[in-house]
């Protein structure tokens, strides 16, 4: 029998959004197919009386449940669904001996592991539970729902690839084997630095100070990672980012071969002028392609939305959530 690390976990309300008085709220821990004890913030609908459908959501890569992840279960919770915003492994309350790493593997795993709590929970109805990623959780969301059988609907949200984005860097500029073969040669020359170090280097979070020259997506996350709206103290990409080897197997993983075989109903949503739409457009025509089940698929592009607008609603309600709730009252039927 798999044991629970003992987490310590925060009592107080330390999210980076307001406590909603609509729904309760409580600490919950559950444990993955590694024995990694993931910690995760469950939101109910108050006065609940029969079995609910049931999210579990995650992301951005890097970032926390008290930041975009809860927002979006606090939200949906108020809309009728149980919800849990979880850390993934070795990351922010969550367990995990080895910080800061990542994993294509593990964070899929991290997911089908709260479908395994939300499941055996006795105010959940296990034939109806979904699933929502954010940002580098929305390319893992899709390889859960490429694998996990019991989901049975899936939100995307601003996605990236990570696997692409690791072997071809951002907007494909690397993909060259040369470049791929420089980027496994530092990152195996960090790994003997490291363990003659005796710890792991971190490679930074979110640039700070922003330089003048900065690039719009670099700016778009300091304005959200490095401000008062998504600032938190235990979020990576606020702070010291990942380990410089922690996404290494990356490089040559990729998560999203097999989702034209995803059978469940599938949302991908995407800001119009996000830097990062091609990962949401071409995953899209990828999951559709030679695909039998197109018809509960679909592509949302949201008008005049960045990348980071989808985390936090950007301000003006950019987030889609009338949409995401007849979306999952539809299919967690």
């Amino acid at each position: 029998m798999m044991k629970k690390e003992e987490l310590n976990l925060t009592t107080e309300w330390d999210k980076t959004f307001p406590k909603s008085g609509k729904v309760d709220h409580g600490k919950v821990t559950f444990v993955n197919r590694y024995g990694i004890t993931l910690a995760a913030d469950m939101y109910v609908p108050k006065n609940a009386e029969d079995k609910l459908p049931a999210i579990a959501v995650c992301g951005p890569f890097g970032a926390v449940k008290e930041q975009c992840a809860g927002i979006y279960a606090q939200t949906m919770a108020e809309r009728g669904f149980l919800t849990i915003a979880f850390d993934p492994s070795f990351t922010g309350e969550s367990g995990g001996n080895v910080r800061y790493m990542a994993s294509p593997d593990i964070n899929t795993e991290d997911f089908m592991a709260a479908v395994d709590f939300l499941s055996l929970n006795d105010k959940v109805d296990p034939d109806r539970i979904g699933i929502i990623g954010i940002c580098g959780w929305g390319g893992m969301a899709l390889n859960t729902a490429a694998l996990d059988t019991r989901i049975k609907a899936t939100v995307a949200s601003t996605m990236y690839d990570m696997t692409r984005v690791n072997a071809n860097g951002y907007f494909d500029s690397e993909d060259s084997e040369e470049a791929r073969y420089q980027k496994k040669a530092a990152m195996c020359a960090q790994r003997l630095e490291d363990l003659k170090a005796g710890e792991y280097k971190q490679g930074g979070g979110v640039v700070d100070p922003l330089p003048e020259d900065a690039p719009f997506f670099v700016k778009d996350y300091y304005d959200y990672y490095k401000t008062k709206r998504g600032y938190h103290k235990r979020s990576l990409n606020s702070n010291g980012g990942w380990n410089v080897v922690g996404c290494e197997s990356f490089m040559n993983q990729p998560i999203l071969k097999y989702t034209n075989e995803i059978r469940s109903a599938v949302l991908i949503m995407h800001g119009e002028k996000a830097h990062s739409c091609y990962f949401s457009k071409d995953a899209y025509a990828a999951m559709t392609k030679d695909s039998k089940c197109t018809d509960n698929k679909e592509l949302l592009i949201i008008s005049g939305a960045v990348h980071t607008d989808l985390y936090d609603g950007g301000g003006w309600d950019a987030i889609p959530f009338d949409r995401m709730e007849a979306f999952f009252t539809k299919y967690l039927n």
